[in-house]
């Protein structure tokens, strides 16, 4: 194929990301339904600072991979929801350290069954071994791009 006549769809990257959002939208759709005000990035953060309750919001922005402005938006969210507080931090006054609460450990837990069944559905055909090589390929791809 000539330089220039590759069509978006054909190529590996455009099929990445449509299957991202595909799947982002998806499981918003099944959060949804359910009754719930949460959104998968809300549910992710909630679900970082659960796994590690040091992170800063640095550190959160980097594990998920999102802009520091967005994560401040969605702890401002998630701070007005009642789900997270925050507290200055001991070591450094320029920074907040968080904290889930209750209501924020009790969302968690809530949405979790959605979330492993938005999962099955998603790898529904897919066998346990490709979903490996795949992320073999896909953290190819990643050390290709950061090395």
């Amino acid at each position: 194929m000539k330089k220039g006549n590759e069509k978006v769809n054909e190529v590996i990257f455009f099929t990445l990301e449509k299957s991202i959002k595909a799947y982002r939208r998806f499981a918003q759709q099944e959060i949804n339904k359910q009754g719930y005000d949460l959104t998968i990035d809300q549910w992710l953060v909630l679900r970082a600072l659960q796994e590690n309750k040091q992170l800063s919001q640095k550190q959160i922005a980097e594990v998920l991979f999102k802009d520091f402005a967005s994560i401040t938006r969605i702890i401002e969210i998630l701070v007005q929801k009642e789900y997270v507080v925050r507290h200055l931090s001991t070591g450094d006054r320029r920074t907040f350290a968080l904290e889930i609460t209750d209501a924020g450990d009790k969302i968690i837990e809530a949405i979790y069954p959605i979330v492993i069944n938005n999962r099955k559905q998603a790898l529904k055909n897919i066998s346990p071994d490709d979903v490996q090589h795949l992320k073999t390929q896909l953290e190819k791809l990643i050390t290709n791009c950061t090395e």
